[in-house]
């Protein structure tokens, strides 16, 4: 499934679901996980909504974003869409995020990731 990541440094989740202007986007798997690519978002002066709408367009194709933090409008616009938004309790690095990823999937996935999994 992709998962999508909000980082200042392109290795820690660190960034505002908001402020973010790139997403490090993974293809992560039960037995592999792997670096795809960069989405972009045009940092425009729209509204608050346009932002969330931009950043929710951009990331349709991905079963779940991690981000440091994100507001409750901007996670149910995701969760509308089929995007599932997680927040990093701490300043994780995406590498050890997408091998606890693999872990869950290994095993038996909440029934939210089996939905994730599945929209891939």
């Amino acid at each position: 499934m992709k998962v999508a990541f909000a980082s200042t440094d392109k290795i820690h989740v660190d960034e505002h679901f908001g402020h973010a202007e790139e997403f490090y986007i993974w293809e992560i798997g039960p037995e592999v996980a792997e670096f795809s690519g960069v989405i972009q978002v045009q940092a425009d002066e729209g509204d608050v909504d346009d932002k969330i709408e931009a950043r929710a367009n951009v990331l349709a194709d991905c079963a779940i974003v991690y981000v440091g933090e994100i507001g409750g409008p901007a996670a149910a616009r995701l969760v509308q869409k089929r995007i599932h938004p997680l927040k990093s309790k701490e300043r994780e690095p995406i590498a050890d995020v997408a091998a606890k990823l693999q872990e869950v999937m290994q095993g038996n996935p909440p029934p939210w990731m089996r939905k994730a999994m599945m929209k891939s």
